[in-house]
């Protein structure tokens, strides 16, 4: 069987349309594997960050709650990291650190370092 002149001539460049529209999707479906990948690397990154950050200005803290912002903001900003931020609380270095995520926002995360709580310094710590 053959199709007619006419018939074949109607769907030509179907193929082109699908293999073109396939591909569209395709692509797009890896771009937001690869934004997803981005953002969880970014995630840990900022963890990380944050994590060694708060210890390394807990290990300053008895030169005071300035000299253990400041170390602990180098250590953020030698990880190539954005936004730092350092609050002293009473014996805890808390620490929250930003990682952009390239063209949508930013990957948040906060790190505390000091001793280990007993019920009685919790307590005073959650009521601030």
């Amino acid at each position: 069987m053959r199709r007619s002149p006419s018939q074949s001539r109607d769907d030509r460049g179907s193929a082109t349309l699908l293999a073109a529209s396939m591909i569209a999707v395709l692509l797009c479906i890896a771009g937001t594997g690869v934004y997803l990948g981005a953002a969880m690397v970014a995630r840990h990154r900022a963890q990380t960050s944050a994590d060694l950050a708060a210890l390394a200005g807990a290990a300053r803290l008895s030169s005071g709650a300035a000299q253990a912002c400041a170390r602990a903001a180098a250590v953020a900003r030698a990880m190539r990291v954005g936004d730092v931020g350092c609050v002293v609380r009473e014996l805890d270095v808390v620490v929250t650190v930003e990682v952009p995520i390239g063209f949508a926002g930013a990957a948040r995360a906060v790190a505390r370092a000091g001793p280990i709580d007993t019920p009685e310094r919790a307590h005073s710590i959650h009521r601030q």
